[in-house]
C-alpha cells in the first residue's frame, strides 16, 4: 500500500517500507513506505496550502462530502474489518467490522456537532463605555492538525481525530500507526473517493519515532492529537514546546476497578470479564482490581470459571476465536516481563501466565500489595488481572489514587452514599458506577484526570472546542443614536 503525501498516493521519497505483519500467523501481509524527513516537509506543505480552500468551503458542503464517506464506510464494513482483524489481531466480526462502523457513527455525529456549534453574543449594557457596540464571537479552523493513530483501536479513534477537524476546515497530516496502518490507509482511499480533497487529508506512514518527531518539530503545525503512550507524549510536548503549539493528549492509565463488599459480585465478575476486548490493549480498561476481602476468593474463582476458562484464542478470522493475539510478538514479551516482575514481588499466578509468540493467555495474579510496581505506575497493556484486596473504603481509595495515572474507574456498592463519595474521591477523568470505567461513549468527554494521563477531553460534545479558536468580532458604535 502506499501513503498519502502530496495529492497522490505515493511511495516514500527514497524508497524505503515497512513490512506489516499478521500477527497471528507472524506472516508479512503487505508493505507500506517508510516516510522521509523529505516526505513529512512535503506533506505538511501540500496540507497548509490545501487548507485554505478547503476552510473556504461552505460547512455543508464539507460535512456532505464527509457523510459520503460514512456511507462508503458502512457499504464496505466487512472489507475494513478484515483488513483491521488481520493486521491487529482482533477478532473479526465481534470487534474489527464493530470498529468499522463506529467509524461510521462518529463521522456523522461529527457533521452534526460542526453544524451546531454556535458563537456567543455579549449581553448589552453591562459595562459603561460600550452600551452602543455589539460584540460577538465566531469560531474558525486551528489550521493544520497533526493525527497520531495508536495501535489499539486505529480506526475509531482516527475518526475522532480526524472527523471534527476536518468538519470544521481543518486540514490533517496523520501518522498511522506502525503495526497496523493499513485500514488507516485504506480510509483515507475513501475521503478521496467522497470528495475530500487528497491535500487536506494527508497520510503518513513509517517509523513513529522518526515520522511522529519530524511532524511535531515543523512550526506550521497548529496543534498536535496524539493518544498513546505517556513516554511518547512527554516527547512530542517537547517538541511542540519549541514553537508553543498546542497538543491534546490522551496517554496511559492504570484504572482502579473496586469492589466494596456490598457490591453486586455476578455484576462485578461479568464486567472484569468483558475487559477482554482487543486482549486487554485498551488506555481505559480496568488494570488494578481492587477487591474487598470479604468477596477477593471468589471473584477470582468465578471469574475463571464463568469467564476466562471460556474463552478461546487464535486465528481472529475463526468466528469460534473471541481472542486474538496481541498486537505483536515484542508487545506480549513486555507483558511477559511484567508478569515475572510482579511475581518476583510477591504475587501468585492463579490462571493463566504463558505466552505462545503473539498469544499470551488470560492471567490472574493474587496476592498484589499496593506496594508492588503493577499496584501503582506499571501500565500492563494485556490481558492481566491483578487483584488487590482490601478492608475499609478508606483503604480502596487510597490504593487507587496512589498513581501517577489518572484516567477512568469504575466501582460496585449497592449503596448510593458509597458510590458518590468513592466517585468523588477518585482523581480521575471519568467513573463508572456499577460497571468498569472501560466505557468510552461517543458523546461522553473523555480524558485523563491527572497530567500523565493526558489533557484532553476528545468525545462528540467536547472536541468542536479542541479544533477551532474563538474570534471575538466588535461592531462599534452600531447602536449609538
Amino acid at each position: 500500500m502506499k501513503m498519502l503525501v502530496g495529492n497522490e498516493f505515493t511511495d516514500a521519497s527514497d524508497g524505503g517500507i515497512l513490512n506489516v505483519v499478521n500477527p497471528a500467523t507472524g506472516q508479512v501481509i503487505d508493505t507500506v513506505p517508510a516516510a522521509t524527513r523529505e516526505d513529512v516537509k512535503r506533506a505538511v506543505d501540500t496540507a497548509a496550502e490545501g487548507q485554505k480552500a478547503w476552510e473556504a468551503m461552505t460547512l455543508r458542503e464539507r460535512t456532505k462530502r464527509l457523510k459520503r464517506f460514512a456511507e462508503l464506510v458502512m457499504e464496505r464494513r466487512l472489507e475494513l474489518g478484515e483488513m483491521l482483524a488481520k493486521e491487529s489481531g482482533k477478532p473479526y466480526m465481534a470487534e474489527a467490522v464493530w470498529e468499522a462502523d463506529s467509524v461510521a457513527y462518529v463521522i456523522e455525529g461529527s457533521c452534526e456537532v460542526a453544524k451546531h456549534f454556535y458563537g456567543k453574543t455579549m449581553p448589552l449594557g453591562t459595562e459603561p463605555g460600550y452600551d452602543h457596540d455589539i460584540q460577538f464571537t465566531i469560531h474558525e479552523p486551528l489550521g493544520v492538525i497533526a493525527c497520531i493513530i495508536p495501535f489499539n483501536f486505529p480506526p475509531a479513534i482516527w475518526s475522532f481525530k480526524v472527523g471534527a477537524a476536518l468538519a470544521a476546515g481543518n486540514a490533517v497530516v496523520v501518522k498511522a500507526p506502525s503495526y497496523n496502518p493499513m485500514t488507516i490507509l485504506k480510509l483515507h482511499e475513501m475521503l478521496v473517493e467522497a470528495g475530500v480533497p487528497a491535500a487536506v487529508v494527508q497520510c503518513l506512514t513509517g517509523s513513529g519515532s522518526k515520522v511522529g518527531n519530524w511532524l511535531t518539530e515543523d512550526g506550521r503545525i497548529a496543534s498536535v492529537n496524539f493518544t498513546g503512550s505517556t513516554q511518547t507524549g512527554i516527547q512530542i510536548a517537547r517538541n511542540a514546546a519549541e514553537h508553543l503549539t498546542p497538543y491534546q493528549f490522551e496517554l496511559g492509565g492504570n484504572d482502579p476497578f473496586i469492589l466494596f463488599g456490598d457490591g453486586d459480585l455476578a455484576l462485578a465478575v461479568k464486567e472484569a470479564a468483558d475487559q477482554c476486548r482487543n486482549n486487554r490493549q485498551c488506555c481505559t480498561g480496568s488494570k488494578r482490581f481492587i477487591i474487598h476481602n470479604s468477596l477477593k476468593e471468589e471473584f477470582i474463582r468465578r471469574l475463571i470459571e464463568e469467564y476466562l476458562s471460556k474463552e478461546v484464542q487464535g486465528d481472529p478470522m475463526d468466528t469460534r476465536v473471541t481472542m486474538g493475539p496481541m498486537i505483536s510478538e515484542r508487545a506480549a514479551q513486555e507483558v511477559e516481563k511484567q508478569v515475572r516482575l510482579t511475581v518476583s514481588q510477591g504475587a501468585r499466578i492463579v490462571y493463566g501466565g504463558k505466552r505462545n509468540g503473539a498469544f499470551f493467555e488470560p492471567t490472574i495474579l493474587d496476592g498484589v500489595t499496593p506496594d508492588m510496581d503493577i499496584a501503582r505506575d506499571m501500565e500492563v497493556f494485556g490481558p492481566v488481572w491483578p487483584v488487590i484486596g482490601f478492608d475499609t473504603a478508606e483503604e480502596a481509595i487510597e490504593i487507587a489514587n496512589n498513581s501517577n495515572y489518572g484516567l477512568g474507574g469504575g466501582l460496585f456498592s449497592r449503596d448510593i452514599g458509597t458510590c458518590m463519595k468513592a466517585a468523588k474521591a477518585l482523581k480521575t477523568g471519568h467513573v463508572a458506577i456499577n460497571g468498569s470505567g472501560n466505557f468510552r461513549a461517543a458523546e461522553l468527554p473523555f480524558g485523563g484526570g491527572k497530567r500523565m494521563s493526558g489533557n484532553s477531553r476528545e468525545s462528540l460534545s467536547a472536541v468542536m472546542e479542541e479544533v477551532t479558536q474563538s474570534k471575538s468580532i466588535v461592531l462599534r458604535y452600531v447602536l449609538e443614536p
